[in-house]
């Protein structure tokens, strides 16, 4: 008989007050104010934990040979958790699949991604838990479950409170691993950051809807051709409230406040790109490398989840330039038709790259501005053109190779390393673009990482290799930083001592050209101080005049 898609329950609205919703997937700072944002919906959320070996290992027991590695990790966790309330907590199993769904993402493609549905539905089955239901989000297609009395309302309510929970956890996450090499005491900031995860669950929840001002009202009756005129109000209104960054503004004080660092260690930047899980999970999945990393003595730099967004918008609105008069209209006014749509269209796509990074840059601004930027994705294409097509689909496209050119020219990074899964097709294709990349940049530091659920010392050997050149770099660079200062290390440590607020976590510094380290750009930062400061000019006289005699 010919393959048909199992029928599956739909999760309504009716049972959205007793339904628990599984997920997880991206980093623990993502997960958890995800479900606070959620709850403040109505939605009963539960993330699963970071999957580990004992995941993995479920995974390839209920699910097929030579699935991706995510597949396995996350297919392993969902079935464990399961386990878990069958067994250790006694919930019928009637119970579970009544009571709970997984949510996912997924999507069609060249890769085993397109699959990932199929394995849950088959590791769920052979587990014992046939008819689970599965939530799969399509990145082009929605939701796949009935519009009509749908437990998931997609609205903009769902979609401004999702996007707020992401970019807080993006800048959250940089800061913390922006400083955790740095801290002056083990353990400060994950410490203080506890608090202000604390402080910022507790404004997710209680956000709920966007409110709408007579403002925001009166502006989407202008912009009415945009879209429904309750959706523009509560965008204008996201756009005009200050909700969100009075709270982060009050948590950039607790951090400076609390947490004390030390910018004259020179770390070795690394940058982590590669497939989307795997440069994302913080658990087996990718070997535990940031934390490897940072024991390893560098400073880790991961991508943001919104990066992702901007690129979907860019790849969508190059696709509707492919396509402009592909059908040729027969008459004038057919025409006119056709470009005033196509216009519409490019502008709706335009308008929300702006508003989103507009949006991205202002929680940058309220903790304190010393996050990254987004890269501008027409930069990245043209980077990346050359070696990897921007309109090749399938994994991160393009982005690998444009962004390992980006952070190097830039100097930003000292090394990038490329996390995949093993048989990754997409990576495995960026790989071998990766070899033209590096002949024209030969200063480029890279190194690809297959992940899977067994070889974590050939990894952290292999990491520990590249690391050693980067560190290398980055000592080049901060002894000729300190031998231009004219001063020594210790001298400038005394400073710093004497000077609380260069002990603060959120002071801004200039960037020298073509120097990447944090702790090389600090020493000239000091050095220009100290040099405009006329207690050390008069103390460096005394002392000359003492040598002379």
């Amino acid at each position: 008989r010919h393959f048909k898609r199992p029928q599956e329950r739909p999760f309504t609205r009716a049972q959205r007050d007793h339904v628990t919703i599984l997920f997880g997937g991206l980093t623990t700072r993502h997960d958890r104010l995800v479900k606070s944002a959620m709850e403040s919906l109505g939605y009963r959320l539960q993330t699963i934990p970071t999957p580990e070996k004992a995941d993995f290992q479920t995974g390839k027991e209920y699910g097929n040979n030579g699935q991706c590695n995510p597949t396995y990790f996350t297919c392993g966790a969902l079935v464990n958790y399961l386990k878990r309330l069958r067994d250790e907590e006694g919930v019928p199993t009637e119970d579970i699949l009544d009571n709970y769904l997984f949510a996912t993402a997924g999507a069609c493609g060249p890769c085993r991604f397109g699959m990932y549905e199929a394995e849950y539905r088959l590791a769920l089955r052979n587990s014992g838990f046939d008819g689970f239901r599965v939530l799969l989000f399509q990145q082009t297609g929605g939701l796949k479950q009935s519009e009509d009395e749908a437990g998931l309302e997609l609205n903009i309510d769902f979609a401004l409170a999702l996007l707020n929970a992401i970019a807080i956890g993006d800048l959250l996450t940089e800061l913390a691993n922006q400083l955790r090499p740095y801290e002056a005491s083990p353990g400060q900031v994950d410490r203080v950051f506890e608090r202000v995860m604390l402080r910022v669950d507790e404004r997710l929840r209680a956000r709920g809807l966007e409110t709408q001002d007579w403002p925001s009202a009166a502006l989407a009756k202008l912009f009415a051709f945009l879209g429904p005129q309750e959706m523009i109000a509560k965008m204008f209104a996201q756009l005009r409230s200050k909700y969100y960054t009075s709270t982060l503004e009050e948590c950039r004080g607790l951090i400076d406040r609390e947490i004390e660092v030390d910018f004259t260690r020179g770390k070795p930047i690394c940058k982590i790109t590669g497939e989307f899980w795997a440069q994302t999970t913080e658990g087996d999945g990718n070997y535990k490398m940031f934390r490897f990393l940072e024991s390893q003595g560098a400073e880790v730099l991961i991508e943001p989840v919104i990066t992702w967004i901007n690129y979907m918008i860019a790849q969508e609105r190059s696709k509707l330039e492919d396509q402009r008069d592909l059908d040729k209209p027969k008459t004038r006014t057919a025409k006119l038709a056709s470009g005033f749509r196509f216009r519409l269209k490019r502008f709706r796509l335009t308008l929300a790259a702006k508003m989103l990074n507009r949006e991205y840059d202002r929680i940058r601004a309220a903790l304190g501005g010393t996050t990254h930027a987004q890269i501008c994705q027409l930069e990245l294409q043209r980077m990346g053109h050359p070696y990897y097509n921007r309109k090749s689909g399938g994994g991160e496209g393009h982005l690998e190779v444009a962004k390992s050119i980006y952070y190097t020219t830039k100097s930003i990074a000292h090394m990038v390393m490329s996390l995949k899964p093993f048989g990754c097709m997409p990576s495995a294709q960026s790989d071998g673009a990766q070899a033209a990349v590096q002949s024209h940049y030969p200063d480029m530091i890279f190194i690809p990482i297959e992940t899977s659920g067994e070889g974590d010392i050939n990894a952290h050997s292999r990491a520990q290799m590249a690391l050693g050149e980067a560190k290398a770099k980055s000592k080049r660079e901060f002894q000729t930083a300190l031998a231009q200062t004219g001063h020594t290390l210790e001298e400038i440590r005394r400073y710093c001592q004497a000077h609380e607020p260069l002990r603060r976590p959120l002071q801004r510094f200039p960037q020298t050209p073509g120097v990447a380290g944090k702790a090389a750009n600090f020493v000239r930062h000091v050095g220009a101080l100290m040099d405009a400061d006329p207690a050390v000019a008069e103390k460096s006289r005394r002392e000359s005049e003492v040598c002379t005699a």
